[in-house]
């Protein structure tokens, strides 16, 4: 069994939480005699694609369902079987969390097959599971098993989004830097990407629990309904870091303004009050005869205390016209 041709893992299941390994696409049984097999595949390998169309049994919708290039959460019932696309956070290195990575999985009560194109943890730890004697022992219990793993993943990453958002709250108190707005732009798109994919997971979950499966026992299904209303919780806390995010964009945008409006206002102040000074220096600098004190020692002294005074009734005049406040 290799990545390389596809076939990433493979178990009969034994019903007891133990699974016997299929190591190689030639240990997989024909359709015919399948019985309870998980077969996971990497959908980008053409070995795989080539299992799941011509040897797999699975119907044309269903095989193409799982090999879609792009799809969201959803849930589907065909035939006796059922189409599940579920999205987990990405916990690969040098990847981001809200970059969500698809599962997508049919369902029978003896046959399940899973496909990805990147590395799911979910399925790992359902692998180790198996390995160790603790996993599914039936098709219901690998969906709440799958469903379970991908929504405590999720706790973490909401979790991280709450403190940056905490964060930014406390440096727009104590310190306003436009570089807030920016690290506030990039958390609305993280959570705006992250509730594409979450919320209608919640819906898919919840379309699961309301069909009428044989092989979904009433535990799976209150299991099931235990993990949708997580993830409605997730949805919620989404919702809230949103509109929080919201608040605080308008809550520095106004703060930015004011002080901009503040610097604009004695700007304004300083340039009423020169400007009839710089009128005044103005003439007394023109090259012509007849300039008072132009002979004078205390001339310029003269000229600078009259320019203090003046300078002191534009004030006044300011004041008592409720312009300067």
């Amino acid at each position: 069994m290799s990545d390389k041709d596809g076939l990433i893992n493979a178990y009969r299941l034994n019903g007891d939480g133990t699974g016997e390994r299929l190591a190689t696409w030639s240990d997989l049984p024909d359709a015919e005699n399948m019985g309870h097999v998980w077969v996971h595949i990497d959908r980008s390998v053409p070995e795989a694609q080539r299992w799941l169309v011509n040897r797999s049994g699975l119907s044309h919708l269903a095989w193409e369902a799982l090999l879609a290039e792009e799809t969201r959460p959803r849930c589907l019932a065909v035939g006796d079987g059922v189409l599940l696309n579920l999205r987990g956070v990405n916990m690969n290195p040098e990847s981001e969390p809200e970059d969500m990575v698809s599962i997508r999985i049919w369902l029978e009560k003896d046959f399940i097959v899973t496909s990805r194109m990147r590395r799911l943890m979910a399925i790992e730890d359902i692998r180790q599971a198996i390995d160790t004697g603790k996993g599914p022992a039936d098709t219901g219990g690998f969906v709440f098993m799958v469903a379970d793993r991908l929504t405590a993943r999720m706790d973490p990453t909401l979790d991280i989004l709450q403190e940056k958002l905490d964060e930014l709250e406390d440096n727009m108190i104590t310190a306003l830097s436009r570089e807030l707005r920016s690290d506030l732009a990039e958390l609305r798109r993280e959570t705006i990407m992250l509730r594409r994919y979450i919320a209608p997971q919640r819906d898919a979950l919840r379309q699961l629990i309301n069909l009428d499966i044989p092989w979904m026992t009433r535990a799976h299904r209150d299991h099931l309904l235990e993990i949708a209303d997580r993830v409605t919780r997730y949805v919620e806390d989404l919702d809230s870091i949103r509109d929080r995010a919201t608040v605080i964009n308008d809550e520095l945008v106004n703060r930015l303004s004011e002080r901009m409006d503040r610097t604009m206002y004695v700007l304004s102040l300083v340039t009423t009050i020169f400007l009839p000074l710089t009128v005044i220096s103005g003439m007394l600098g023109m090259n012509v005869g007849g300039i008072p004190g132009e002979k004078a020692t205390w001339g310029f002294v003269a000229t600078c205390l009259v320019f203090v005074a003046i300078a002191g009734f534009e004030v006044w005049l300011l004041k008592r016209l409720k312009w300067w406040v």
